[in-house]
């Protein structure tokens, strides 16, 4: 059987001016396109191949190896937007559809996500970015790991979902999250615990001892680009600290503290100065 979306081993079963057919039999078989064929090929030679479909919606084999496979996951960059989805390059002439429906934010160009592969309802292949219950559990991980992954959903109520290493479940809870992050976005981070389902909680924070040193390098900096003088004070709200600084309130406390024992800045009333 002839299996959409997946790589196979097929048999040259005819030959013909535009190409070869390949399958099982003459009564299942699919073209290979002439440029995609060897010169030493004959007639019961097996040949590797994955199957899709054309341009014009018919079972076509090809010889090159697309960037996906169904139920794999892979990122892949979005070549177009149109009015009813995206159309992500993955490695094949023909570029594979993104539904809007299958998004899980609104796909740009130029930007890559990471999608699964899938047979449609009208038997066409497609890509969705619902790829949650593709990934798996983590239980090789432990607290203070240092991980990568990439962010493939945002929940107001939950966080930022991260596929770890595109495979492992993984989430930044809300009260982690003090700069502004985006599907897509590849981030390092912290586990700051393996739960008991294998599951992992992140922080883009590092330990807070750790932490704290390039906090205090953060806010000279700011405090540099306001020409020394800070102009709030440390009543400051924690939305203005995290626009600024990209910190929590308490991260930014505690960095002050540091720089203040540390005569690196004077803290007034509404104002925040470096000392010289």
């Amino acid at each position: 059987m002839i299996r959409l979306g997946e790589r196979q081993t097929l048999k040259c079963i005819k030959k013909v001016d535009f190409g070869i057919y390949v399958g099982e039999n003459e009564n299942e078989k699919i073209l290979l396109p002439k440029k995609q064929v060897r010169s030493d090929i004959k007639i019961g030679d097996k040949i590797d191949v994955f199957v899709y479909r054309d341009s014009s919606d018919r079972l076509i084999a090809t010889t090159s190896q697309p960037y996906i496979t169904l139920g794999e996951l892979a990122v892949l960059e979005v070549n177009a937007v149109g009015k009813i989805g995206a159309f992500l390059d993955w490695g094949l002439e023909k570029d594979l559809f993104l539904p809007f429906k299958e998004q899980t934010c609104k796909a740009e160009a130029g930007r890559a996500y990471l999608v699964s592969l899938y047979i449609d309802k009208s038997n066409r292949l497609a890509a969705t970015m619902k790829v949650h219950k593709f990934l798996k559990n983590a239980n090789k991980y432990q607290k203070d790991d240092n991980v990568s992954g990439i962010i493939y959903e945002l929940s107001s109520e939950l966080g930022a979902f991260v596929a770890v290493e595109n495979e492992y479940y993984g989430l930044i809870p809300n009260k982690e999250i003090h700069t502004k992050l985006a599907v897509g976005d590849v981030v390092n981070a912290r586990v700051t615990e393996v739960r008991t389902d294998g599951k992992l909680n992140l922080s883009l924070n590092k330990k807070a001892y750790m932490q704290m040193d390039e906090d205090c390098v953060k806010i000279l900096k700011v405090i540099e680009e306001y020409e020394g003088v800070l102009p709030y004070g440390e009543k400051v709200s924690p939305e203005i600290i995290a626009r600024d600084f990209g910190l929590s309130k308490n991260a930014f406390k505690r960095a002050i503290g540091r720089l203040y024992k540390a005569r690196k800045i004077d803290i007034e009333e509404k104002s925040i100065r470096i000392i010289k």
